[in-house]
């Protein structure tokens, strides 16, 4: 029996299911696309979020809140106690009954002075305490204050050098593009070639061995381009962990841009670089902190106060008094403390001197270097052009007389290789000038260029 809707209802489920494939292969290959990511974003993201700044800006607010500790040394202690006792000591009694203002002509009997009856008091105190002049905290103060510009440059200077990181590795990624690039060339290249001999084997014009190793050919270079993605979603994958984002995303980037024929300008080693700087207030905070240990023999002055409250009862508050007064204290001698404290600060800054000193000397080494390398770099980019025309015009002559028969497969194939691997120099000088560039740049960074 015929019946259409029968014959019907299957093309629709048939169709509803081909559709639905189709929409999971497309979001499928959407999912895949790689997502682009531009150098400057990448810097952005990576020094506001790496662990390495954020960890340098806990050190910062570490070294704020020490130099908000330094408020004690001006700033008034007030502090409150309530306490109560029992005794029948002679002596305590009769200082509860003065404190308590109870004393009568009956309490100077002897026989109930030395004989007493137990007695409670229960005190309530508010104690004030105020310095005055205390020079050691004042150059304590001054010196945590040193500490923490010292921490706030160090912060400074771990954001550069994860700027130079992520640049690198951006140029990496960019490098692994034009790998891509020129490997994706090279296997038109060769499949052509491949298909070209192949077809005249079949056609008995040339021999078997001559198609067998244009299909190596072809083999060599498409593992060579698989691994050529792998180092993509590598440098993709570190980019992310710079950037503080979970792995898996591929990026697309910016294309890689020769900058060889610009003019390079020599810059010196700055001496107001952060870390340098840093270094610096390392040895001002402690110089501060040498001169706060001499100011401790300088007498200290300190207001101090209180007010109480006396009773026998617990809740009771019925005599007060008050006690106000000035203290001058002089630290004559502390058995050479505070000398050898000195002299072990004195010892610590020059040997932040020392490393001052050696770091300067390692980083004009290193920009030294860095010129010399942006200048081969430079120099190996020339030379891989002309090497690369020159490779192309003999890859031409051999395809040519390849075609008359003049030579044999094998000279076509390492022609073509010579030139697949001149583009892959030139790749690699230019990324090597990139990074060149970009170090420079690190090193010669001053702290009113921020």
């Amino acid at each position: 029996m015929n019946i259409p809707g029968k014959k019907f209802y299957i093309s629709e489920r048939l169709f509803l299911t081909i559709t639905f494939l189709f929409l999971f292969l497309l979001n499928a290959g959407a999912q895949q696309q790689p997502q682009f990511l531009s150098l400057n974003d990448a810097v952005a993201n990576a020094t506001s979020g790496n662990n390495q700044v954020r960890s340098a800006r806990i050190d910062e607010a570490i070294a704020k809140e020490k130099y908000l500790q330094t408020n004690a040394g001006f700033l008034p202690q007030l502090n409150f106690s309530y306490s109560g006792v029992y005794s029948d000591n002679p002596l305590n009694i009769f200082g509860f009954k003065l404190q308590q203002r109870d004393v009568t002509a009956a309490d100077f009997s002897p026989d109930k002075m030395n004989h007493p009856s137990a007695t409670s008091d229960f005190t309530t105190k508010l104690e004030l305490q105020q310095p005055i002049i205390n020079m050691d905290a004042v150059y304590a103060r001054r010196s945590a204050q040193a500490q923490m510009e010292s921490f706030q440059l160090k912060t400074e200077r771990t954001r550069e050098g994860l700027e130079f990181e992520t640049r690198k590795a951006y140029r990496q990624l960019q490098q692994a593009y034009q790998v891509i690039t020129v490997l994706e060339d090279a296997l038109n290249t060769a499949k052509s070639m491949y298909e070209f001999t192949d077809n005249r084997a079949r056609q008995g014009l040339i021999q078997e061995s001559d198609v067998l190793n244009a299909h190596v050919q072809v083999l060599n270079i498409e593992s060579n381009l698989n691994e050529a993605k792998s180092n993509v979603a590598n440098a993709s994958d570190y980019l992310s962990v710079l950037m503080n984002k979970p792995s898996g995303t591929v990026y697309s980037v910016e294309e890689m841009k020769d900058s060889s024929s610009e003019k390079i300008s020599q810059a010196s080693l700055p001496d107001n670089r952060a870390d340098f700087l840093a270094l610096e207030k390392g040895k001002e905070a402690t110089g501060l902190m040498m001169q706060s240990l001499k100011k401790k023999y300088v007498p200290r002055l300190n207001a101090f106060g209180s007010y109480q409250l006396n009773d026998k009862k617990l809740y009771g508050f019925n005599a007060n008094s008050y006690l106000a007064g000035i203290q001058l204290t002089w630290n004559i001698f502390d058995g050479n403390q505070n000398r050898r404290q000195a002299n072990q600060l004195k010892l610590e800054q020059d040997k932040l001197d020392v490393q001052l000193q050696s770091m300067k000397q390692e980083d004009q080494m290193k920009l030294d270097k860095g010129y010399r390398d942006l200048e081969n770099a430079n120099f190996k980019i020339r030379i891989q052009k002309a090497a690369i025309r020159q490779a192309d015009d003999a890859l031409q002559i051999l395809k040519n007389r390849f075609d008359q028969g003049l030579v044999n497969t094998t000279d076509v194939l390492m022609a073509q290789t010579q030139v697949a691997q001149q583009k892959l120099n030139l790749t690699m000088a230019v990324f090597n000038q990139q990074v060149a560039q970009d170090y420079i740049q690190f090193l010669t960074k001053s702290d009113n260029q921020q």
